[in-house]
Formats: C-alpha cells, structure tokens, sequence
C-alpha cells in the first residue's frame, strides 16, 4: 500500500487552475501546466488499502485504483500506467472529463475528503505519455476477420482498439470529418486539448485500426451493404438527438441546440474557420440546461465575449454537501457544482421555466419569458406572479438527449429493435436483434458518462471477440444492464 498515514498527514489538494483574466483570453486547458506533479504523490500517499475499496464500484471500469495509486506515491510512472491502461483505454480523456464517482465512492470520503483519484489518474497518463511509456500494441498474428466500428466517440474508440489487440482488422466510420465524435466537437477546447485524441487516434493507426471520416451509415453507405462487408459491426452512434423546447417563439433566430453551438467554437480551434459563425460576442446568452453541457456553453460564451451569460435549470438548486439519507455514501450524489466555467463568472437561476421566446421585427431573439416552478404532488408546477423575462439574444438548448440519431435511417435500414426508453436493445453480449450487429455506449445504454462508454466499449467488444471466434480473454467490466450505484 502506499504511506499508512497518508490520509493522516495530508489534506486534499487539487491541481491549481490558471487566473480567470488569463484564461479566458485562450482556449487552453485551465489548469496550470505541471501543478500536479509535486503534490501527486502525497495526495496518492492519501489512499487507504482499504479491506473493500468501494471506488472499484464506483468506476464501471474497474480501474484498480489502489494499485496504480502506491505506483503513484512510490513514484513507478511505469507500472502505474501499466496498472491504469489494464481496465482504462484512455485514461488521459477520463482524467480529464469524468465526473470521477470513484472518489464519492472512496471510503476516506466517509470522513475526509476524498483521494483525488481524479488527479491522479491524470498524472499518470501525462507522465506515460511524456516518458514514452504509452506505444502501439500491434497483435502477435491477425484472425481474418474483420469489424467495422460506426461511430468514433469513446466507446467506439475503445471497441475499436480492443478487437484489432485481439487480431482483428477494424475500421471505424465517422461522419464527421475528424475522429472522436463529442469528444472532438462537444467538449471545449479548455476542458480538454484535442491533441489529447490525436496522439490516441495516431497510436490506433500503428496497431492497424482504420479510420473512416465524412461517411454517415445510412445516407452515404447503406446499413444493410455494410453489414455484408463485414463479419460484424459494432454501433456506436450514440444518443445524439436532443430535447428540444417547443414553446412559443422556439423558431426565432439565435436559439441552437447546444450541440449546434459547441463544434462550431471547436471548428475554429481546428483551424476550419478564423471567427465560428454563431458567436455570442457583445450579446446576452441565456443557456437552458443546468448540467455539464450547459457548462460547456457558459464557458465558450465567456471565450467570445459575451455582454452576460445566464445559465437557468428547471429543477432545485441541490445541497453543497451530501444528504447521508437521500444519497447515501458510496453513492453518486448529485450536488452543487462550480465548474471553471461558473468561476468565470455569469449567472445561474434554479427552478425556472421558460414559456416563450420574444423577437424583434427581423425574427431575432431578443428576450425570454420565464416563470418560478416548484413541486406540488409530485409536478413541477409554474408559480403564480413569479413571471419575468430576461434579455436573450443567443440561447443555447442544453437539456439532454433522448436516443439515438433515426433520421439516417440506420436504425431502420437493419431492422433493429429499441427498447422501452428509445435505446437500441441488446442481449447480455450486446449483440442485437441483427445476428453480428452488436451495439456499445449510449445507443444502448443511453445519455451516460464518459466511463460507461469506455466499459461499454469494451464489454461489447467481448461480446464480438465470442462471435467471431467462438470464445474470448478480453474484459468485459460490465453487462449491458448494469446502472450506477444508487440509493
């Protein structure tokens, strides 16, 4: 184990992040470059070896936490991420953008804060990753037979890559023109660096897998021809249609989906277009959605120079500290968060509905129409009197998904059936209806975190390892109808 009083010696500390005046004049990650590497392996020295570590149930993936965190304090960069890339294919976007319900499941965070098992994770890759501890794992001999992947986010990624390790020849297909799905175009830029993907998307290539980009499965290829080309295929489209707000005045221009907003500000860190096309520069934007997209909006409006930024949700401003009743440790509570982006400033307003759009006489938006909404018998039910409006001259729709993508007639084109709740159904391999057609990540599973896609991705990789091989050694952390832990 790692220091038997770590816990005791050592507070909590987080990576530092850079000024607010100074960041919000780039796109680069917020955290100051190398804060972590003189306190890592003191806040490592913090876990405990506990007799049932209950971050292992936490993470979907398994990640051997204790493991990798005594490499950690004991300073083994190499055998830490020989420990972290067992369960965890990319640990560098995990570290990064996971909520880490590991750490609400460290059992330190009974009475302490918790291990920054986050941080450490980080740590970990960025220092394999400059070490060149990270390299191409090519298979021994090839199987001959081949996968196609249809989507590129991280569960196809991790599907991907763990079928051609096992021999297989894979080739993933993106719409889009570049690979990593929200990964490249719905996460911000100062969230996380796309040079991060690059070197994975590069590392993939030198193990054989290979990448299709601009070709959309049944529009541009039909589903049905691809499914003949391949011994199997693995949906990883994701759940990519939002809910939308059909209230009055919806058609105004300047109201977007947020997934309309957030790639065009990645496009022009990519080098596509010198200023995006829908830009909240000088105006007041009004984001409807309280969680991490909703963030994602704040911050890339306070890049462009927004007048103001009003972030609204619909539901309670949660507790600042977990409720040992409703959310029970080791559970994921669901509690009040600030973001980088909320420490960059803006306003946020909980339990608000909006009722209708104001425009102007060239069809603009110009204002929202609110009202307070509080519980009664069990509905969120509007406030008499509390009706306002703010001034709305770009609002983004960050309220979720609802399933995946049918307007490109995949789903149809095979016949797949979807379960009660819009999601394609699978069986315990993940295979669905279709013989050799398996479906991995949020397609199946639904709107979900980054490392369920990762588990998902792997788990039905297994699954397809079995059907083309008749059996398989890869992992498989998860069944398909495994949920978080809850109370």
């Amino acid at each position: 184990m790692a220091d038997p009083k770590g816990f005791l010696n050592h507070g909590r500390e987080v990576a530092r992040s850079r000024p607010v005046e100074e960041r919000l004049q780039d796109w680069n990650e917020v955290y100051v470059p190398g804060s972590l590497l003189p306190i890592v392996s003191k806040q490592a020295s913090r876990c405990m070896d506990c007799g049932i570590p209950f971050c292992h149930n936490g993470c979907p993936l398994g990640n051997l936490i204790p493991e990798w965190n005594d490499y950690a304090y004991r300073e083994d960069w190499q055998n830490a991420s020989e420990r972290l890339h067992a369960t965890n294919n990319f640990p560098e976007f995990t570290g990064r953008l996971c909520p880490a319900p590991c750490e609400s499941a460290c059992v330190l965070g009974i009475s302490q804060p918790a291990v920054t098992i986050k941080n450490v994770e980080v740590s970990i890759i960025d220092k394999a990753w400059d070490s060149g501890d990270v390299r191409p794992q090519a298979p021994e001999r090839l199987s001959g037979k081949t996968v196609a992947v249809i989507g590129s986010g991280p569960a196809g990624l991790a599907a991907a890559q763990q079928l051609t390790r096992a021999g297989h020849t894979v080739a993933v297909y993106e719409r889009a023109d570049r690979i990593g799905g929200l990964l490249r175009y719905g996460i911000p830029e100062f969230k996380m660096e796309k040079r991060h993907i690059n070197r994975r998307i590069e590392q993939m290539r030198a193990e054989g897998t290979k990448f299709r980009t601009g070709v959309e499965i049944g529009r541009d290829v039909e589903a049905e021809s691809l499914r003949k080309r391949y011994d199997a295929v693995v949906l990883a489209v994701g759940a990519t249609t939002a809910r939308d707000l059909p209230v009055p005045g919806r058609e105004l221009k300047g109201i977007y989906q947020a997934m309309e907003y957030l790639p065009l500000a990645n496009k022009v860190q990519e080098g596509d277009y010198v200023t995006t096309p829908v830009s909240a520069e000088g105006k007041h934007v009004v984001v409807i959605g309280g969680g991490d997209t909703g963030a994602d909006c704040v911050g890339t409006a306070h890049r462009q120079g927004a007048a103001s930024v009003t972030q609204l949700e619909i539901m309670p401003r949660p507790n600042d500290d977990r409720d040992a009743v409703s959310q029970p440790w080791p559970t994921f509570p669901m509690l009040y968060k600030v973001t980088s982006a909320h420490e960059e400033g803006g306003e946020r307003v909980y339990s608000v509905s909006t009722t209708h759009f104001e425009g102007d006489e060239d069809g603009n938006v110009q204002w929202l129409h609110l009202t307070e909404v509080a519980f009664v018998d069990g509905k969120l039910t509007p406030k008499p009197g509390t009706e306002r409006k703010i001034p709305a001259q770009l609002v983004t729709l960050a309220m979720g998904f609802t399933g995946t993508d049918r307007e490109n007639g995949l789903v149809d084109q095979l016949g797949l059936e979807l379960d009660a709740r819009g999601n394609i159904a699978r069986d315990k391999n993940f295979q669905t209806n279709v013989p050799g057609v398996f479906v991995a990540g949020d397609a199946g599973r639904g709107q979900s975190l980054i490392v369920w896609a990762i588990a998902e991705g792997r788990s039905a990789a297994r699954g397809v390892d079995r059907h083309l091989t008749g059996t398989s050694t890869l992992p498989a952390p998860i069944l398909p109808d495994d949920r978080a832990l809850v109370a």
